[in-house]
């Protein structure tokens, strides 16, 4: 058990509690339903141990009640991360990274995969920054640093979508990283080719058939057609 501060600015004060670490995050996530706050306590300076008003907590927060207090810091303030916990989500992170770049990724020059163990060293080799978000919406920068390393690249597939106009709002968000043509027909529909790395193909026909409700027309294009 791991304690922190959860800490957030309301009503021009600042408003601090101590929770358990794993707790407050899975709490945020929605993965729990309810967070306690350590002596049920809510600080404006923790350290000096220092309490607001009644007054104050009922400006802020609209109540006086701890545990909604507490809920309310946790889901929209600031969960204060221990190094210990940054350190780990990075290693997290990259072992994810290497896991997609070994599944997804290929030497150009021969076309065979290369090793964890060659990815591994070329991601540390290049310095590149692994963020803490989705590995696809970070993957073309990671492939820029470690393609000045080893010779590497996606493989990938194409395909032509087309989406009816009532869901073209929600999908496009989807298709839009992915992108590489896209064309708006008359009747407010989206016809749109994308390049989706070949092991997040499956993935992504879930998250398109889920919004779409299976709507969506989908046409896998091989390289060498005619666009």
């Amino acid at each position: 058990m791991t304690n922190t501060l959860s800490r957030i600015k309301k009503a021009g004060k600042n408003f601090e509690i101590i929770v358990d670490l794993d707790d407050a995050l899975k709490f945020k996530k929605g993965e729990i339903s309810s967070i306690e706050a350590e002596g049920d306590k809510v600080f404006t300076d923790s350290k000096k141990g220092e309490v607001p008003s009644e007054s104050d907590l009922k400006e802020a927060f609209g109540t006086t009640d701890v545990n909604e207090i507490v809920s309310k810091i946790v889901k929209e303030g600031e969960v204060q991360l221990t190094q210990e916990h940054r350190g780990a989500e990075q290693e997290k992170k990259f072992n994810q990274v290497v896991d997609f770049l070994a599944t997804n990724a290929v030497d150009p020059q021969t076309g065979n995969p290369h090793t964890t163990e060659r990815i591994k060293n070329a991601l540390e080799q290049s310095n590149v920054n692994i963020k803490n978000t989705s590995i696809d919406n970070q993957i073309n920068d990671i492939l820029l640093e470690i393609s000045k390393i080893i010779p590497i690249k996606i493989e990938t597939k194409k395909v032509k979508i087309t989406v009816p106009a009532m869901h073209t709002g929600q999908v496009y968000g989807i298709v839009n990283q992915y992108k590489e043509k896209e064309n708006w027909l008359d009747d407010g529909s989206l016809e749109v080719l994308v390049k989706i790395p070949a092991g997040m193909i499956m993935n992504f026909y879930d998250k398109l058939n889920s919004i779409t409700h299976g709507s969506a027309l989908t046409e896998e294009i091989r390289e060498n057609e005619n666009e």
